[in-house]
């Protein structure tokens, strides 16, 4: 099968940092579905992997974590899925991605795609999605409301960072499922414009300081924070914003942060990380397939759309190098998709 992967970890402006490659066709057992990948998209754990974790032996290591593709074949274990059935899935981290022609994946992990998207504008959702959805009703543990609820409630969402992938679809979801006022943080024109499309309430710029921002807009205090970049810039700003028993949510890395800030107002600090469930076969890993499901049936129904940002042409390691050096520069809008062999 085609696939495009590396030997060794290289800057994304090396044309060795990502080759077109043929690889054995691999079989589906146990709870495992053989895919056959029709689009995908591209994210920042994927270059951050290709950077800093190198294959061993002269090894080809292939990645990719967000695809739509239809189900070839299943394991013998396997009874959510049937040949012919198309999915959208993250995969997992710990196995081969999805930027080759086939990939096994765990039918634990795997969600129905949304039947009113293209396979491209599907691609765009998977990872971004169970990211958000963890990071709303898990870490931050806001509350699930109908679609159709007019009604709002307490809680205030500060979501840093919100026109990414991660952001597009938080902001998103935050509208559609809960009652919580959103603020998004946006410093371009295009960023700005982007995030209240997708249902923001109001829109800050996080390159000026936050604090004084925010309390111009005479609103109730912040009780929550999605940090999705950036978030040893902004810590001590969101201990001075919240509100007492308030709680920040991150997906970032940052290299040191000074939790005792958090302690006069009982803060809470939660960190997500969406392989988890995946990487150490948890009891509930089914809840991302679950969750998969409730993010195609509110996409069928009208209340999120793709977040798809740019369209980038077949799959290809030419292709694959142009979308991992875009995301590098942190100034993408949306998420990169790539669709074909």
């Amino acid at each position: 099968m085609k696939a495009i992967g590396y030997t060794q970890s290289l800057p994304v402006t090396h044309p060795e940092s990502l080759i077109d490659v043929e690889l054995p066709h691999p079989i589906a057992t146990g709870r495992d579905l053989l895919i056959k990948v029709n689009a995908i998209s591209v994210n920042p754990a994927d270059y951050k992997v290709r950077l800093y974790m190198p294959p061993t032996d002269g090894a080809v290591k292939v990645i990719g974590w967000d695809a739509v593709g239809e189900v070839i074949a299943t394991g013998d274990k396997a009874s959510q899925f049937k040949p012919g059935d198309v999915v959208y899935y993250a995969g997992d981290i710990t196995r081969q991605g999805c930027n080759a022609e086939y990939q096994l994946v765990d039918e634990r992990i795997v969600g129905f795609k949304p039947k009113s998207l293209p396979n491209a504008e599907a691609a765009a959702l998977p990872l971004t999605a169970i990211t958000a959805w963890e990071l709303l009703f898990e870490h931050l543990a806001i509350e699930q409301q109908s679609p159709a609820s007019t009604d709002k409630s307490d809680d205030v969402i500060l979501v840093v960072g919100a026109a990414g992938g991660v952001g597009s679809i938080f902001v998103q979801l935050a509208k559609a499922i809960t009652g919580a006022t959103i603020i998004a943080t946006a410093s371009r024109e295009s960023s700005s414009a982007w995030v209240k499309k997708l249902g923001a309430d109001y829109v800050v710029d996080h390159t000026k300081p936050l604090a004084a921002q925010i309390e111009a807009l005479n609103i109730s205090p912040v009780t929550h924070v999605a940090s999705l970049n950036s978030t040893d810039s902004y810590f001590e700003s969101y201990t001075q914003l919240l509100a007492p028993f308030g709680k920040i949510a991150m997906i970032d890395d940052p290299e040191a942060l000074d939790i005792t800030k958090l302690k006069p107002k009982s803060l809470s600090l939660h960190w997500e990380f969406m392989f988890a469930r995946s990487m150490f076969n948890a009891a509930d890993m089914d809840e991302q397939s679950r969750l998969l499901n409730r993010v195609a049936d509110l996409v069928d129904q009208g209340y999120i759309q793709t977040t798809l940002g740019q369209h980038m042409g077949t799959i290809n390691a030419a292709n694959l190098r142009a979308a991992h050096k875009a995301l590098e520069t942190g100034r993408s809008i949306g998420k990169i998709v790539l669709e074909g062999f």
